[in-house]
């Protein structure tokens, strides 16, 4: 009697379309476009006042929240540069691996360098994440949301467990865990 009475609740809840939520996360990588802002333009006032970058027209110019533009006159100028960059994400907050660079060209008096800011999780890798995720055969569930994915499971702790993998596994760019909800 007592298991009918349950079933009936079951059947009433699943009719009235009322979803039971399980725990879920989602897996990003995004960048905070104002902290980078602000290491760029501290990287600027750095190379103004040092010495070695005296009388050298360098600069560092964010180009529409997907790269940075590094110019200076010569390709290892552009190099101590990049450094510099790097050494002032650091302090900002901003995981170095955000950053792709490309080669350095050399034309006339001018050395230039663009460098790819990486937003989001690209599909090859979203689906070598899922594959991974699957092999630890752990109850959980993973979707790829353009360039999220959603983890679901019914036990907080495997979701607490496959963070800590993700975070151990080595994927080359950096991943936020955000909007975990119970």
């Amino acid at each position: 009697m007592r298991q009918l009475w349950w079933y009936g609740l079951f059947l009433l809840i699943m009719l009235l379309g009322v979803e039971i939520e399980m725990p879920s996360f989602d897996v990003v990588s995004e960048v905070d476009m104002h902290e980078m802002n602000n290491a760029i333009d501290q990287a600027n006032r750095e190379v103004d006042t040092r010495f070695d970058f005296k009388g050298v027209d360098s600069k560092f110019e964010l180009i529409e929240q997907e790269g940075i533009h590094i110019s200076a006159e010569a390709d290892f100028q552009v190099r101590q540069m990049i450094e510099i960059l790097r050494s002032k994400l650091v302090k900002r907050g901003i995981d170095t691996k955000t950053l792709i660079e490309a080669d350095v060209e050399v034309v006339g008096q001018k050395a230039t360098m663009i460098a790819k800011i990486q937003q989001g999780i690209e599909s090859d890798l979203a689906r070598k994440i899922v594959k991974i995720v699957k092999e630890k055969k752990m109850k959980v569930q993973v979707a790829i949301q353009g360039d999220k994915l959603r983890v679901t499971g019914k036990k907080r702790d495997d979701l607490q467990m496959i963070i800590t993998f993700l975070k151990e596994a080595n994927l080359g760019i950096p991943l936020q865990y955000v909007n975990f909800r119970d």
